[in-house]
């Protein structure tokens, strides 16, 4: 097949759409496909879009006030022109507006069937815009609402990561069937990393007689990370520091929030706040952990749950419908449902031994390894494709 995949986010940017546009575009090829990529490049007034293999980057803008979201046009004539020519059997769509609407606009104006994935219950995110105004907070939801639901039923299949996900889309009022396909990972990132670079990393930095504690990925508000810190905090004045450390690996607008929390909650002295790394060094830090933390329940899949876990790091995480399917309680990973749950639940692995540490790990592993593949991805996406080309025929 002739795949086009149109996102506003691609890598080198480092984000979970991004990555499962990357992956995508990886595993199709490796399968025969020839995949071509419509995403979002760098301004430059003189050349409107950029060609390089078989990425196409279009011009465009960023916008730090909304994390660097970067916005191209929403029609440019050489770059459609040059996107018919490729003769597409299938457009795939995941993002909602920019390179989004330019998918969905070429793929009816030349009668080629249109896939869109939902990967983000916009509805977290709407207080970037609002600012926390009730009135104008309470419009912009009903407007993602409206919108999330005009862009699932005129599409020819649509997709999403989670039955949570689902389960919201039908709230809202989507009609259309719903392919539940969970993003693939390339799990071989993370379950075949080189262990003797985290044993020197433990060893470098004291590591070896330590409970390592880990925050990873975007600091931002929906993250609810503050939640984690608290936490933490409450954990240690009941039962003191003991061997604990903990990592926050990751940038984002609440870093300097999340820095004031740790120093209020005394726990400056057991935090490092790490920054952004390369995604080369991401698995470092989940293997290089004991335990992962979150308190998030704006995810519409999870992919730090899914990253911790098959780097055999345990998760112990705020009960959400997203994870129903990969944390078995006390089997695969562990829930709490407020600070005291927290607490009594790190009370309990801080004390694990070395062996029901592993048999849990080993576990979750396991679960991710199969349910989570490169290769389960491809099979499920290539069916969808499959069927929305044959609705065309």
């Amino acid at each position: 097949m002739r795949i086009g995949i149109f996102s506003d986010t691609y890598p080198p940017e480092i984000n979970g759409v991004a990555t499962v546009c990357g992956l995508l575009y990886k595993i199709f090829t490796e399968h025969g496909h020839e995949v071509f990529i419509v995403t979002t490049g760098q301004y430059n007034k003189e050349e409107k879009f950029v060609i390089e293999g078989n990425v196409i980057r279009i011009s465009s803008k960023a916008f730090k006030h909304l994390y660097n979201y970067r916005k191209a046009p929403l029609y440019r004539s050489k770059v459609a022109k040059y996107i018919k020519s490729l003769n597409l059997d299938v457009i795939h769509v995941h993002t909602e507006i920019g390179i989004g609407l330019f998918g969905r606009l070429l793929a009816k104006m030349n009668h080629i069937p249109l896939v869109y994935t939902y990967h983000t219950l916009y509805e977290d995110y709407t207080y970037y815009v609002t600012h926390g105004h009730k009135l104008f907070d309470k419009f912009a939801k009903r407007v993602v609402v409206d919108l999330s639901v005009f862009l699932s039923d005129t599409s020819t299949e649509f997709t999403t990561t989670s039955i949570k996900t689902k389960n919201t889309l039908r709230r809202y009022g989507v009609k259309k069937y719903i392919n539940v396909i969970p993003n693939g990972i390339d799990l071989s990132l993370f379950t075949k990393f080189d262990q003797t670079k985290v044993e020197e990393f433990r060893k470098q930095n004291n590591l070896e007689d330590k409970f390592v504690l880990l925050i990873l990925g975007r600091l931002a508000q929906e993250k609810s990370n503050d939640i984690v810190l608290h936490n933490v905090g409450a954990y240690i004045r009941k039962n003191g520091k003991k061997n604990l450390v903990l990592y926050v690996v990751g940038d984002g607008p609440d870093k300097e929030n999340l820095m004031k929390i740790s120093h209020d909650e005394g726990l400056d002295d057991i935090t490092t706040f790490v920054g952004p790394v390369d995604h080369d060094l991401v698995p470092l830090y989940y293997h290089a952990a004991d335990l992962f933390l979150s308190a998030s329940t704006t995810e519409t899949q999870g992919l730090t749950f899914i990253e911790a876990m098959a780097s055999k790091a345990l998760v112990l995480a705020k009960k959400d419908e997203c994870l129903n399917d990969v944390i078995i309680p006390g089997e695969t990973g562990y829930f709490y449902e407020d600070q005291e749950g927290f607490i009594l639940m790190l009370s309990e692995l801080v004390n694990y031994s070395k062996e029901q540490l592993e048999n849990v790990q080993n576990k979750a592993c396991d679960l991710i390894s199969k349910k989570y593949s490169a290769e389960t991805f491809y099979e499920e996406m290539l069916h969808v494709y499959q069927r929305a080309w044959r609705k065309y025929w």
